[in-house]
């Protein structure tokens, strides 16, 4: 049975309430005391702004140079495919890729043996011209002497003359025929005229030849160029180079000199890229067609540019722009900036920015206008 809360409190003696009552007081005042004590050892909250560190870089105006570097790989100026001007059987064949051949050397040979014959047969017809003129001059003469006698006529005098003409210009015709057929005989024997290296063979021991149908191919070694590709994106660069050099890499560390002689106005169309060949004016000690090198080219800004990262660049839309740093109060301003080119690690700033002014470069993106900053110490920015 539920007893009331009345009678049960009659029932409680009233030192025990009391000593209840007293406990509870204390444990609410000493609650109390406790809460106020933390309150008080707590920081007031402030409005102050964060200053936080950041790395700058100071603006340098300057004048500098656009440096390009490109493979390339070494090649003859001129080289010629060399055959024989008659036609004819291959008897010998002297050199083999790779051999060098001097001015005068043989490379190969057709059978001369219709050429001599040829020869021989104008040599006999020379020898029968020459008879003929012979007995037609003689025949002319003897009858000039019957001047102002009853047998001279002037149409058989005509006619001793024609024939002695004709007769001295079989003569002329034979010799030419002659000196072809010699020509002949010496051309069944192909020689080098210039100094070079063979870099193919086209014909082998025993083969026909047509006339001009080609036997080797030669490369002179007296002029040496280097062949490139050049981008699109690059051609003004390498237009413009006030220098140009290149290193072999078999051969790293050492370069020379080069000047461009050609730059073709029109792609290649499997490469896309526009061929250009330099001309090597110091050749290395050891230099091999086919070696590979490396050509750097080096071109003036017609401007003054500063460069600066990549890192502190922000991009606001389509317009790049810089959080210019206030040397005074630290506080950033956003700016924009127009970029004269973009490198691999760094930007051109063309204008937009002051010579001496300092850019933040790390974290634009997360930077407002009117924050506080402290620059860091080039110790500092090394050390991070």
């Amino acid at each position: 049975m539920r007893v009331p809360y009345a009678q049960l409190l009659g029932k409680v003696p009233f030192k025990a309430v009391a000593i209840v009552l007293g406990a509870g007081a204390a444990a609410a005042a000493g609650f109390a005391a406790l809460s106020w004590t933390a309150n008080a050892s707590r920081p007031v909250a402030t409005n102050e702004p964060v200053v936080r560190p950041a790395r700058v870089v100071e603006i340098a105006y300057q004048r500098r140079s656009q440096s390009l570097v490109l493979a390339g790989t070494i090649v003859p100026r001129i080289e010629s495919t060399l055959g024989f001007r008659v036609a004819g059987k291959i008897v010998t064949r002297a050199v083999d890729v790779g051999g060098t051949v001097k001015p005068g050397d043989l490379i190969a040979q057709l059978d001369p043996a219709d050429y001599r014959l040829a020869v021989d047969n104008a040599r006999a017809a020379l020898a029968s011209a020459d008879a003929d003129y012979a007995r037609a001059k003689a025949d002319h003469e003897r009858y000039l002497n019957l001047r102002g006698t009853a047998v001279f006529t002037a149409q058989t005098m005509e006619q001793r003359q024609s024939l002695a003409a004709t007769a001295q210009a079989r003569v002329e015709q034979a010799r030419s025929q002659l000196s072809s057929a010699e020509n002949n005989l010496a051309y069944t024997e192909l020689r080098a005229d210039t100094e070079g290296v063979v870099t193919a063979v086209q014909a082998e021991v025993g083969q026909v030849m047509a006339q001009g149908q080609g036997v080797v191919r030669v490369a002179r070694t007296d002029e040496l160029e280097i062949v490139v590709g050049v981008p699109e994106h690059r051609l003004k660069t390498v237009r413009e180079a006030r220098a140009a050099s290149f290193e072999l890499w078999s051969d790293p560390g050492r370069r020379y000199t080069v000047r461009l002689r050609e730059l073709s106005p029109s792609a290649d169309p499997m490469t896309r890229t526009y061929p250009a060949r330099f001309s090597v004016i110091e050749q290395p000690p050891f230099i091999g067609l086919g070696m590979t090198a490396t050509l750097a080219f080096e071109r003036p800004d017609a401007q003054t540019v500063a460069e600066v990262p990549l890192s502190a660049i922000f991009q606001r839309g389509t317009q790049p722009a810089v959080w210019v740093v206030d040397k005074e109060n630290g506080t950033v301003t956003l700016r924009n900036v127009t970029i004269a080119r973009w490198r691999d690690e760094t930007a051109a700033i063309a204008s937009g920015v002051k010579d001496g002014e300092l850019i933040a470069t790390a974290g634009v993106h997360k930077l407002e206008t009117g924050q506080r900053v402290k620059p860091m110490q080039p110790q500092q920015q090394a050390a991070r």
